[in-house]
């Protein structure tokens, strides 16, 4: 999900000159594969919370995860967009080919595609609605406007400043809590607690991301808190972010919320320390390589506390 940039240009590869224009493989690059891990954590992570209360519940659970996927890509879609018509996407970028910037896809094709994986993603939760309530009709509406918002509208979230609140927002509370409430029907409190790790760690993906663009950015007028506060608030940041996503488990085991398994999560801390190292070090087109290593620790770190969490004493 931004809640597009949020998990997005993992790598530097540039596949553009292998892909048609138009074809099924320029749609499935701006899908940007690589980012649907920050889909699936807040999903797992919440049915293992979901589980461990004693509701979990295998239909709502897939229903969960086709919805976070499908609000990803529209976020993805939207992203693409805007960036490109704001001009935050030019021939500088640093990061992988976008499909509209460079002419693989129009503009209207992929405005198209956002409706349509919208209104998927609409029937998707009428049926979450149908076993979970009306809440559900809350949270997936605020979700579906702020996929596009993050990048469009009057006031783009990610323009401003707001990027970071998003995803901690919407990829932690929204993401885990939701899914563990359209399971158990009421959210446990440890998924409030592991909200705030999954989405801290979502969120270093987009500071990073936000470090490397930092020059490209200010030129095209996105104030990113990297453009706003500088390169070394941003690093402050990322280490911030760090400390709550691997204090969380142990806080979790201090208020017996669960078992010495939530510490699951505390093995990938060499992977953490490594993303700090190499965003300290490495700036412009070399963060496309941190951007990888932040991915696969959110992921790493986000199936070892579910794991974890599933395995714990069930909450009273």
């Amino acid at each position: 999900m931004s809640s597009s940039n949020a998990a997005s240009n993992h790598s530097d590869e540039r596949p553009a000159a292998r892909v048609s224009p138009g074809s099924l493989r320029a749609w499935v690059l701006a899908t940007r594969p690589a980012t649907l891990a920050a889909a699936v954590v807040p999903v797992a992570v919440g049915t293992a919370c979901a589980h461990a209360a004693g509701g979990a519940r295998a239909l709502p659970a897939v229903a969960a995860l086709l919805g976070a996927l499908l609000l990803q890509v529209t976020a993805n879609f939207a992203n693409d967009v805007f960036d490109s018509e704001k001009g935050a996407d030019t021939a500088e970028r640093l990061g992988p080919t976008r499909v509209v910037q460079s002419g693989l896809l129009s503009a209207r094709a992929v405005r198209t595609g956002v409706i349509v994986v919208l209104l998927l993603a609409l029937l998707d939760g009428i049926y979450l609605t149908s076993v979970a309530g009306v809440a559900v009709v809350i949270m997936g509406l605020a979700s579906m406007a702020s996929a596009v918002a993050y990048t469009g509208g009057p006031y783009p979230l990610g323009y401003h400043g707001l990027g970071e609140v998003f995803v901690l927002v919407f990829f932690g509370w929204v993401g885990v809590c939701g899914t563990a409430f359209v399971q158990a029907l009421h959210v446990p409190t440890t998924a409030w607690w592991a909200a705030a790790a999954v989405g801290a760690l979502t969120t270093t993906i987009l500071v990073v991301n936000n470090l490397r663009d930092r020059e490209t950015d200010a030129k095209a007028g996105k104030r990113t808190l990297a453009v706003l506060l500088g390169r070394s608030a941003a690093l402050a940041e990322l280490d911030l972010l760090l400390l709550v996503a691997y204090a969380v488990p142990v806080v979790l085991l201090l208020k017996a919320q669960s078992s010495v398994w939530v510490m699951l999560p505390l093995v990938t801390l060499p992977m953490a320390a490594q993303v700090v190292v190499r965003a300290t070090l490495d700036t412009g087109r070399a963060l496309n390589r941190v951007l990888v290593r932040t991915a696969l620790l959110l992921l790493a770190h986000g199936l070892l506390f579910a794991v974890g969490i599933a395995m714990g004493t069930p909450a009273a």
